[in-house]
């Protein structure tokens, strides 16, 4: 496939903003306390949807490493697969057990689920499981991340227009 640097990089900044936003919306959804409850349930609602957009972009990946897993590929492509669909189950446990226990998003619609001890602490265990996974798979992709990050800030900082009015000075200049 002839991929044009430009939609290269397209696909990059789609990429990096995507999953930065959806592990700061994690982070953020992780402390209840901080959020209130109402917020922490948006927000476990929109990375759900923010999941499945990503799994949307990236599903020419999935069903090509899915044809070749046990055949001709890559012992990181496979530990990368094992790793992203532990992350599916954890993410679609989280979703379905916050929706057991809702407080308000459920309610708000007028569904008032009974309250059951089982769906919390599955859901605590899951979401403990998230945090762990999720370490693993930004330690997975750290040089993917910073590679990316530092070839889009290049790219921005030569296009886009200084955004210092005062003269630099040199320090022969200061003296």
């Amino acid at each position: 496939m002839n991929t044009l640097p430009s939609e290269t990089r397209r696909r990059t900044l789609t990429n990096l903003a995507l999953d930065g936003a959806m592990f700061v919306t994690f982070l953020i959804a992780t402390a209840p306390r901080f959020t209130g409850i109402a917020i922490h349930e948006w927000l476990g609602i929109a990375l759900g949807a923010a999941v499945l957009t990503h799994l949307v972009i990236h599903w020419s990946w999935i069903v090509g490493v899915t044809r070749r897993l046990f055949d001709r590929t890559t012992g990181s492509a496979r530990l990368n697969y094992a790793l992203n669909t532990l992350l599916f189950i954890v993410f679609t446990t989280i979703i379905f057990t916050g929706l057991m226990i809702s407080e308000t998003t459920l309610p708000w619609i007028g569904i008032r689920p009974e309250r059951d001890r089982f769906w919390t602490q599955l859901h605590h265990l899951a979401s403990d499981a998230a945090v762990f996974l999720i370490g693993v798979h930004v330690a997975l992709h750290w040089r993917w991340i910073v590679n990316a990050t530092r070839r889009l800030r290049a790219r921005f900082s030569r296009t886009a227009p200084s955004l210092s009015a005062a003269p630099v000075l040199t320090k022969e200049a200061q003296q």
